[in-house]
Protein backbone atom coordinates (compact mmCIF):
# COMPACT_ATOMS: atom_id res chain seq x y z
CA UNK A 1 0.00 0.00 0.00
CA UNK A 2 1.45 3.37 -0.97
CA UNK A 3 2.23 5.93 1.75
CA UNK A 4 -0.52 8.34 0.68
CA UNK A 5 -3.01 5.47 0.49
CA UNK A 6 -2.06 4.33 4.01
CA UNK A 7 -2.49 7.85 5.36
CA UNK A 8 -5.90 8.15 3.73
CA UNK A 9 -6.97 4.75 5.08
CA UNK A 10 -5.78 5.43 8.62
CA UNK A 11 -7.26 8.92 8.57
CA UNK A 12 -10.63 7.53 7.54
CA UNK A 13 -10.46 4.74 10.12
CA UNK A 14 -9.55 7.19 12.87
CA UNK A 15 -12.34 9.62 11.94
CA UNK A 16 -14.86 6.79 11.76
CA UNK A 17 -13.89 5.69 15.26
CA UNK A 18 -14.28 9.21 16.61
CA UNK A 19 -17.69 9.68 15.01
CA UNK A 20 -18.89 6.30 16.24
CA UNK A 21 -18.08 7.16 19.85
CA UNK A 22 -19.42 10.68 19.58
CA UNK A 23 -16.12 12.15 20.80
CA UNK A 24 -14.53 15.24 19.32
CA UNK A 25 -10.87 15.08 18.31
CA UNK A 26 -8.47 15.83 21.14
CA UNK A 27 -7.20 19.38 21.35
CA UNK A 28 -3.63 18.22 20.83
CA UNK A 29 -4.44 16.06 17.78
CA UNK A 30 -2.13 18.03 15.48
CA UNK A 31 0.75 18.39 17.91
CA UNK A 32 3.97 16.53 17.23
CA UNK A 33 4.53 13.41 19.30
CA UNK A 34 8.06 12.30 20.18
CA UNK A 35 8.48 8.84 21.68
CA UNK A 36 11.48 6.71 22.55
CA UNK A 37 11.55 2.97 21.87
CA UNK A 38 14.10 0.76 23.64
CA UNK A 39 14.96 -2.59 22.10
CA UNK A 40 16.15 -5.80 23.75
CA UNK A 41 18.16 -6.59 20.61
CA UNK A 42 21.55 -5.36 19.36
CA UNK A 43 21.95 -3.71 15.98
CA UNK A 44 23.84 -6.77 14.75
CA UNK A 45 20.54 -8.69 14.68
CA UNK A 46 19.46 -6.94 11.51
CA UNK A 47 16.03 -8.59 11.27
CA UNK A 48 14.93 -8.58 14.92
CA UNK A 49 16.32 -5.14 15.75
CA UNK A 50 15.26 -4.05 12.29
CA UNK A 51 11.64 -4.83 13.15
CA UNK A 52 11.55 -1.82 15.49
CA UNK A 53 13.06 0.37 12.77
CA UNK A 54 10.39 -0.76 10.29
CA UNK A 55 7.71 0.03 12.89
CA UNK A 56 9.06 3.53 13.57
CA UNK A 57 9.32 4.25 9.83
CA UNK A 58 5.74 3.07 9.19
CA UNK A 59 4.41 5.21 12.04
CA UNK A 60 6.22 8.29 10.77
CA UNK A 61 5.01 7.81 7.20
CA UNK A 62 1.38 7.12 8.11
CA UNK A 63 1.24 10.08 10.49
CA UNK A 64 2.80 12.44 7.97
CA UNK A 65 5.73 12.95 10.33
CA UNK A 66 3.56 13.94 13.32
CA UNK A 67 4.65 10.87 15.31
CA UNK A 68 8.41 10.43 15.52
CA UNK A 69 9.71 7.38 17.40
CA UNK A 70 13.45 7.13 18.00
CA UNK A 71 14.77 3.56 18.26
CA UNK A 72 17.53 2.66 20.73
CA UNK A 73 19.32 -0.68 20.55
CA UNK A 74 19.95 -2.89 23.57
CA UNK A 75 22.22 -1.24 26.15
CA UNK A 76 21.99 2.21 24.53
CA UNK A 77 19.53 3.61 27.06
CA UNK A 78 19.03 0.60 29.33
CA UNK A 79 19.96 -3.09 29.58
CA UNK A 80 18.16 -5.50 27.30
CA UNK A 81 16.27 -7.19 30.13
CA UNK A 82 15.22 -3.91 31.82
CA UNK A 83 12.91 -2.69 29.06
CA UNK A 84 9.77 -4.02 30.74
CA UNK A 85 10.47 -2.00 33.87
CA UNK A 86 11.40 1.04 31.77
CA UNK A 87 8.05 1.07 29.97
CA UNK A 88 6.09 0.20 33.10
CA UNK A 89 7.60 3.14 35.01
CA UNK A 90 7.19 5.50 32.07
CA UNK A 91 10.94 6.13 31.69
CA UNK A 92 10.36 5.45 27.97
CA UNK A 93 7.12 5.23 26.02
CA UNK A 94 7.65 1.86 24.34
CA UNK A 95 9.88 -1.17 23.89
CA UNK A 96 10.49 -4.04 21.47
CA UNK A 97 11.31 -7.31 23.17
CA UNK A 98 10.67 -11.03 23.65
CA UNK A 99 8.25 -11.53 26.53
CA UNK A 100 9.74 -14.81 27.73
CA UNK A 101 12.72 -12.79 28.99
CA UNK A 102 10.55 -11.88 31.98
CA UNK A 103 9.32 -15.26 33.24
CA UNK A 104 11.05 -14.60 36.58
CA UNK A 105 8.25 -12.10 37.23
CA UNK A 106 5.52 -14.45 36.02
CA UNK A 107 5.80 -17.54 33.81
CA UNK A 108 2.74 -16.31 31.91
CA UNK A 109 4.95 -13.84 30.02
CA UNK A 110 6.17 -16.81 27.96
CA UNK A 111 2.71 -17.27 26.47
CA UNK A 112 3.15 -13.94 24.68
CA UNK A 113 6.28 -15.31 23.02
CA UNK A 114 7.10 -19.05 22.93
CA UNK A 115 6.67 -22.16 25.04
CA UNK A 116 8.08 -25.67 24.47
CA UNK A 117 5.93 -27.69 22.05
CA UNK A 118 3.70 -24.69 21.44
CA UNK A 119 2.00 -22.98 18.53
CA UNK A 120 3.85 -22.31 15.29
CA UNK A 121 3.95 -18.80 13.84
CA UNK A 122 0.74 -18.96 11.82
CA UNK A 123 -1.11 -20.70 14.62
CA UNK A 124 0.11 -18.04 17.06
CA UNK A 125 -1.25 -15.33 14.78
CA UNK A 126 -4.59 -17.14 14.66
CA UNK A 127 -4.80 -17.53 18.44
CA UNK A 128 -3.84 -13.91 19.03
CA UNK A 129 -6.28 -12.41 16.52
CA UNK A 130 -9.18 -14.86 16.50
CA UNK A 131 -8.68 -17.22 19.44
CA UNK A 132 -8.95 -14.75 22.35
CA UNK A 133 -5.19 -14.71 22.86
CA UNK A 134 -4.67 -10.97 22.49
CA UNK A 135 -7.60 -10.17 24.79
CA UNK A 136 -6.26 -12.48 27.51
CA UNK A 137 -2.74 -11.12 27.22
CA UNK A 138 -3.95 -7.50 27.16
CA UNK A 139 -5.70 -8.20 30.48
CA UNK A 140 -2.48 -9.69 31.85
CA UNK A 141 -0.27 -6.80 30.67
CA UNK A 142 -2.69 -4.24 32.06
CA UNK A 143 -1.44 -5.26 35.48
CA UNK A 144 1.96 -3.91 34.42
CA UNK A 145 0.60 -0.69 32.94
CA UNK A 146 1.40 -1.86 29.39
CA UNK A 147 -0.52 -2.26 26.13
CA UNK A 148 1.07 -5.07 24.09
CA UNK A 149 1.11 -5.65 20.33
CA UNK A 150 2.62 -8.56 18.36
CA UNK A 151 5.62 -7.20 16.45
CA UNK A 152 7.55 -9.88 14.61
CA UNK A 153 8.09 -13.63 14.65
CA UNK A 154 11.21 -15.67 13.89
CA UNK A 155 9.18 -18.68 12.77
CA UNK A 156 10.24 -22.18 13.81
CA UNK A 157 13.80 -22.13 15.09
CA UNK A 158 16.55 -24.73 14.79
CA UNK A 159 17.39 -27.15 17.60
CA UNK A 160 20.87 -25.96 18.46
CA UNK A 161 24.54 -26.65 17.76
CA UNK A 162 26.37 -29.71 19.11
CA UNK A 163 29.98 -30.85 19.00
CA UNK A 164 28.90 -34.50 19.01
CA UNK A 165 25.82 -36.17 17.50
CA UNK A 166 22.78 -36.68 19.72
CA UNK A 167 21.58 -40.26 19.27
CA UNK A 168 19.70 -40.81 22.53
CA UNK A 169 18.65 -39.18 25.77
CA UNK A 170 21.94 -40.32 27.28
CA UNK A 171 23.74 -37.81 25.05
CA UNK A 172 21.71 -34.99 26.62
CA UNK A 173 22.31 -35.91 30.26
CA UNK A 174 24.95 -33.79 31.94
CA UNK A 175 25.61 -31.71 28.83
CA UNK A 176 25.92 -27.95 29.39
CA UNK A 177 23.88 -26.08 26.81
CA UNK A 178 23.18 -22.42 26.27
CA UNK A 179 19.39 -22.30 26.49
CA UNK A 180 17.06 -20.07 28.46
CA UNK A 181 13.49 -19.50 29.52
CA UNK A 182 11.04 -22.40 29.89
CA UNK A 183 13.10 -24.44 27.43
CA UNK A 184 15.91 -24.42 29.96
CA UNK A 185 13.58 -25.61 32.71
CA UNK A 186 12.45 -28.54 30.56
CA UNK A 187 16.01 -29.39 29.49
CA UNK A 188 17.05 -29.60 33.13
CA UNK A 189 14.20 -32.00 33.84
CA UNK A 190 15.46 -34.43 31.19
CA UNK A 191 19.01 -34.33 32.49
CA UNK A 192 20.63 -31.42 30.62
CA UNK A 193 22.37 -28.47 32.24
CA UNK A 194 20.93 -25.16 31.00
CA UNK A 195 23.22 -22.13 30.91
CA UNK A 196 21.75 -18.67 30.34
CA UNK A 197 23.95 -16.43 28.17
CA UNK A 198 23.30 -13.40 25.97
CA UNK A 199 23.87 -13.97 22.27
CA UNK A 200 27.15 -12.08 22.20
CA UNK A 201 28.72 -14.46 24.73
CA UNK A 202 27.77 -17.78 23.10
CA UNK A 203 30.75 -18.09 20.74
CA UNK A 204 33.33 -17.40 23.45
CA UNK A 205 31.67 -19.81 25.87
CA UNK A 206 31.77 -22.57 23.25
CA UNK A 207 35.35 -21.72 22.34
CA UNK A 208 36.48 -21.90 25.98
CA UNK A 209 34.62 -25.16 26.57
CA UNK A 210 32.31 -23.63 29.17
CA UNK A 211 29.35 -25.11 27.28
CA UNK A 212 29.14 -28.07 24.91
CA UNK A 213 26.06 -27.01 22.94
CA UNK A 214 24.08 -23.88 22.20
CA UNK A 215 20.83 -22.73 20.66
CA UNK A 216 20.32 -19.27 19.24
CA UNK A 217 17.72 -18.52 16.57
CA UNK A 218 18.02 -19.99 13.09
CA UNK A 219 20.23 -20.18 9.99
CA UNK A 220 20.38 -16.45 9.15
CA UNK A 221 21.38 -15.31 12.64
CA UNK A 222 23.39 -18.42 13.55
CA UNK A 223 25.55 -18.05 10.44
CA UNK A 224 26.38 -14.46 11.41
CA UNK A 225 27.30 -15.61 14.92
CA UNK A 226 29.75 -18.16 13.48
CA UNK A 227 28.63 -21.10 15.61
CA UNK A 228 29.30 -23.50 12.71
CA UNK A 229 33.03 -22.87 13.17
CA UNK A 230 32.94 -24.56 16.58
CA UNK A 231 30.15 -27.14 16.27
CA UNK A 232 29.61 -29.56 13.41
CA UNK A 233 26.08 -30.78 14.11
CA UNK A 234 23.04 -28.54 13.61
CA UNK A 235 19.92 -30.09 15.14
CA UNK A 236 16.24 -29.73 14.39
CA UNK A 237 13.54 -29.07 15.41
CA UNK A 238 13.67 -26.55 18.22
CA UNK A 239 11.06 -28.13 20.47
CA UNK A 240 11.34 -25.12 22.81
CA UNK A 241 10.55 -22.50 20.14
CA UNK A 242 8.28 -23.71 17.35
CA UNK A 243 7.91 -19.99 16.77
CA UNK A 244 9.03 -16.94 18.71
CA UNK A 245 6.70 -13.97 18.73
CA UNK A 246 8.25 -10.62 19.60
CA UNK A 247 6.21 -7.81 21.09
CA UNK A 248 5.80 -4.06 21.22
CA UNK A 249 5.18 -2.74 24.73
CA UNK A 250 3.52 0.69 25.00
CA UNK A 251 3.12 2.51 28.29
CA UNK A 252 -0.61 2.53 29.00
CA UNK A 253 -0.79 6.22 29.94
CA UNK A 254 1.13 7.22 26.83
CA UNK A 255 -1.14 5.08 24.67
CA UNK A 256 -4.35 6.40 26.21
CA UNK A 257 -3.19 9.98 25.57
CA UNK A 258 -3.28 9.31 21.81
CA UNK A 259 -6.19 10.19 19.57
CA UNK A 260 -8.20 7.38 18.00
CA UNK A 261 -6.44 8.06 14.70
CA UNK A 262 -2.98 7.81 16.23
CA UNK A 263 -3.88 4.63 18.08
CA UNK A 264 -4.94 3.17 14.72
CA UNK A 265 -1.57 4.19 13.27
CA UNK A 266 0.33 2.41 16.08
CA UNK A 267 -1.73 -0.75 15.66
CA UNK A 268 -1.44 -0.82 11.87
CA UNK A 269 2.30 -0.10 11.87
CA UNK A 270 2.88 -2.89 14.41
CA UNK A 271 0.90 -5.33 12.26
CA UNK A 272 2.85 -4.36 9.11
CA UNK A 273 6.17 -4.78 10.93
CA UNK A 274 5.04 -8.11 12.37
CA UNK A 275 4.35 -9.46 8.90
CA UNK A 276 7.57 -8.03 7.46
CA UNK A 277 9.84 -9.66 10.04
CA UNK A 278 8.44 -13.14 9.57
CA UNK A 279 8.64 -12.73 5.78
CA UNK A 280 12.28 -11.68 6.06
CA UNK A 281 13.21 -14.78 8.06
CA UNK A 282 11.31 -17.03 5.66
CA UNK A 283 13.12 -15.41 2.72
CA UNK A 284 16.65 -15.42 4.15
CA UNK A 285 16.88 -18.64 6.18
CA UNK A 286 16.96 -21.09 3.24
CA UNK A 287 19.99 -19.40 1.63
CA UNK A 288 21.77 -19.24 5.00
CA UNK A 289 21.07 -22.92 5.63
CA UNK A 290 22.55 -23.81 2.24
CA UNK A 291 25.65 -21.78 3.10
CA UNK A 292 26.00 -23.61 6.42
CA UNK A 293 25.73 -27.02 4.77
CA UNK A 294 28.32 -25.95 2.20
CA UNK A 295 30.79 -25.29 5.04
CA UNK A 296 30.44 -28.87 6.29
CA UNK A 297 27.63 -28.43 8.79
CA UNK A 298 25.69 -31.67 9.24
CA UNK A 299 21.93 -31.38 9.75
CA UNK A 300 20.80 -33.65 12.57
CA UNK A 301 17.19 -34.58 13.44
CA UNK A 302 16.74 -34.93 17.19
CA UNK A 303 15.80 -38.52 18.17
CA UNK A 304 12.17 -39.28 18.92
CA UNK A 305 13.18 -40.49 22.39
CA UNK A 306 14.60 -37.06 23.22
CA UNK A 307 11.54 -35.26 21.86
CA UNK A 308 9.15 -37.55 23.75
CA UNK A 309 11.01 -37.09 27.04
CA UNK A 310 11.06 -33.30 26.62
CA UNK A 311 7.37 -33.27 25.66
CA UNK A 312 6.34 -35.16 28.79
CA UNK A 313 8.53 -32.95 30.99
CA UNK A 314 6.91 -29.87 29.44
CA UNK A 315 3.38 -31.15 30.09
CA UNK A 316 4.28 -31.92 33.72
CA UNK A 317 5.66 -28.40 34.09
CA UNK A 318 2.50 -26.84 32.66
CA UNK A 319 0.32 -28.84 35.05
CA UNK A 320 2.42 -27.59 37.97
CA UNK A 321 2.18 -24.00 36.80
CA UNK A 322 -1.60 -24.30 36.42
CA UNK A 323 -1.80 -25.45 40.02
CA UNK A 324 0.07 -22.47 41.48
CA UNK A 325 -0.22 -19.60 38.97
CA UNK A 326 -3.77 -18.37 38.24
CA UNK A 327 -2.55 -16.17 35.36
CA UNK A 328 -0.92 -19.17 33.69
CA UNK A 329 -3.96 -21.35 34.31
CA UNK A 330 -6.30 -18.86 32.64
CA UNK A 331 -4.19 -17.95 29.61
CA UNK A 332 -2.62 -21.37 28.99
CA UNK A 333 -6.05 -23.01 29.19
CA UNK A 334 -7.08 -21.07 26.08
CA UNK A 335 -3.68 -21.57 24.43
CA UNK A 336 -3.60 -25.35 24.97
CA UNK A 337 -7.16 -25.90 23.73
CA UNK A 338 -6.41 -23.88 20.59
CA UNK A 339 -3.15 -25.79 20.03
CA UNK A 340 -4.91 -29.16 20.28
CA UNK A 341 -7.34 -28.33 17.49
CA UNK A 342 -4.64 -26.72 15.36
CA UNK A 343 -2.28 -29.70 15.65
CA UNK A 344 -5.02 -32.11 14.59
CA UNK A 345 -6.09 -30.03 11.58
CA UNK A 346 -2.56 -29.18 10.41
CA UNK A 347 -1.69 -32.88 10.33
CA UNK A 348 -4.00 -33.24 7.33
CA UNK A 349 -3.77 -30.16 5.13
CA UNK A 350 -0.68 -28.13 5.99
CA UNK A 351 1.70 -30.92 7.01
CA UNK A 352 0.48 -33.21 4.26
CA UNK A 353 1.25 -30.62 1.59
CA UNK A 354 4.49 -29.38 3.18
CA UNK A 355 5.76 -32.93 3.69
CA UNK A 356 5.17 -33.83 0.06
CA UNK A 357 6.86 -30.67 -1.20
CA UNK A 358 9.84 -31.28 1.10
CA UNK A 359 10.29 -34.79 -0.26
CA UNK A 360 10.06 -33.52 -3.84
CA UNK A 361 12.72 -30.88 -3.10
CA UNK A 362 15.05 -33.55 -1.71
CA UNK A 363 14.55 -35.72 -4.78
CA UNK A 364 15.23 -32.84 -7.12
CA UNK A 365 18.44 -31.92 -5.29
CA UNK A 366 19.95 -35.39 -5.80
CA UNK A 367 22.32 -35.66 -8.76
CA UNK A 368 20.88 -37.53 -11.72
CA UNK A 369 22.38 -40.98 -12.38
CA UNK A 370 25.12 -40.91 -15.00
CA UNK A 371 24.00 -42.02 -18.45
CA UNK A 372 25.99 -44.76 -20.16
CA UNK A 373 27.80 -43.70 -23.29
CA UNK A 374 26.47 -45.39 -26.45
CA UNK A 375 30.13 -46.04 -27.35
CA UNK A 376 30.90 -47.85 -24.08
CA UNK A 377 31.87 -51.50 -24.66
CA UNK A 378 29.36 -54.14 -23.65
CA UNK A 379 30.23 -56.62 -20.93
Amino acid sequence: MAVMERRKFIGSAGLAGILATGLAPAAHANQAIRWRLVSSFPKSLDITHGGALVFAREVKEMSGGKIDISVHAAEDLMPAFSVLDGVQRGVVECAHTASHYFIAKDESFALDCAVPFGLNARQMNAWMRHGNGLALLREFFKGYGIVNFPLGNTGAQMGGWYRKPVRSLADIKGQKMRIAHLGGVVLQRIGGVPVSLPGGDIYKALERGEIAAAEWIGPHDDLKLGLHKLCKYYAYPSWWEGSTQLSLYVNQRAYESLTAENKAIIETAAAASHLDMQAQYDARNPAALKDLVATGTQLMPLPRTVLDAAYQAAQDLYAELAGRNPNWRKIHGSYAAFLKDQAWAWGHAEMGFDGYMHRRALQQSKPAPAKKSPLAPRR
